[in-house]
């Protein structure tokens, strides 16, 4: 069984909680991640590298923005080595803001597709996140919503449930529009979404999908892993919830449905480089894919992985072959068509 627990026990941080520090002297079997990843998602797989190398992880969770934060405030005394963090937006962000170095091995290259890493090495996606459409089943005929365009179709005027604009996903999701059609088409498209909501944007994606099982609205956009989690969950009220919902796969007969992904970048003063580049690798091995998909509901960015029992009844489909830097480089005219475009 490789879930047991390492050797060397990883020391875990949560931002905001406690305050543990690293020891000044890095140990020459070590490396410091900070993680954007709840412990119980990522700990397992920490576990298994030093099992295989013996190299202890000491790990620091908490909020994606916040280790951004806290990254650019310890600037070159920060002791962390890798980075993980959602979406690649955040991991633009980093990248821009001087947080990342380049790292090119043939490992990476191999385990992970052009589209889902940066084209210099900043940056490699772990993990795949699709935000298609969920529908209330029997409210709504998948034939009428093939494409995020007809989102903004005045028919479904009242009946579109959706977070908010300050969300990376949702900001993610229009700058891929931008990329694709142009600034134009896409505002327009995003007057269009805004006129259709059934209210003012709030909560989460799970709340979307609750939302809509609940008459709120018919339509619901959100990320897959959440709509997985919610069939899964222990909590009766969010799995009847999901049950009443159906995914549409948009976009499927041109560019395929918008994903994102969860990724891991080596950081710019990381003291123990050699280390933080092999957890990477090991991190984009099938064996560590194969987990992401069974345990987090999300798909492997390497090829070739069985994806779990769940996603596979989902039935497969194209995902947008746009690289994902893409999406940090139009986040910001992403933010100003929604700003003009009155998403709230």
């Amino acid at each position: 069984m490789w879930f047991k627990s390492a050797a060397s026990v990883a020391l875990s941080v949560v931002l905001g909680v406690g305050s543990v520090g690293f020891s000044p002297a890095a140990a020459p079997e070590e490396v410091n991640l900070y993680s954007a990843r709840k412990e119980a998602l990522i700990k397992p797989l920490l576990d298994r590298f030093s099992e295989q190398t013996g190299i202890t992880v000491n790990l620091v969770t908490g909020k994606e923005d916040a280790l951004l934060q806290r990254l650019q405030s310890e600037g070159r005394n920060t002791p962390a080595d890798l980075l993980i963090t959602s979406d690649a937006g955040r991991l633009y962000r980093a990248k821009e803001a001087g947080l990342t170095q380049p790292v090119v091995t043939d490992v990476l290259l191999q385990g992970v597709p052009a589209a889902y890493r940066e084209p210099t090495g900043h940056w490699y996606g772990l993990s795949l996140r699709a935000r298609p459409i969920f529908y209330v089943k029997g409210k709504v005929s998948p034939a009428d919503l093939t494409r995020y365009e007809a989102l903004a179709d005045p028919q479904w005027k009242g009946k579109i449930c959706i977070r908010s604009s300050d969300n990376i996903y949702n900001q993610s999701l229009v700058a891929s529009m931008i990329a694709h059609s142009g600034a134009e088409q896409t505002e327009q498209w995003a007057t269009g979404l805004v006129n259709n909501l059934a209210r003012s944007p709030k909560g989460g994606d799970r709340d979307q999908i609750k939302a809509a099982a609940a008459g709120e609205c018919d339509i619901a956009v959100a990320n897959t892993y959440y709509y997985g989690g919610m069939l899964s969950s222990r909590d009766d009220s969010e799995r009847l919830a999901a049950e009443k919902m159906a995914i549409i796969w948009p976009n499927q007969s041109d560019r395929g449905t918008h994903v994102n992904v969860s990724g891991a970048a080596l950081t710019t003063y990381a003291r123990n480089r050699e280390n933080a580049v092999k957890l990477l690798e090991f991190l984009v091995q099938p064996e560590a894919q194969s987990w992401y998909a069974r345990v987090n509901f999300e798909y492997p960015v390497r090829t070739g992985v069985a994806w779990s029992d769940l996603l596979q009844q989902w039935g497969e489909f194209k995902s947008d072959s746009l690289n994902l830097g893409e999406l940090g480089r139009y986040n910001s005219a992403a933010v100003m068509i929604m700003d003009r475009a009155g998403w709230k």
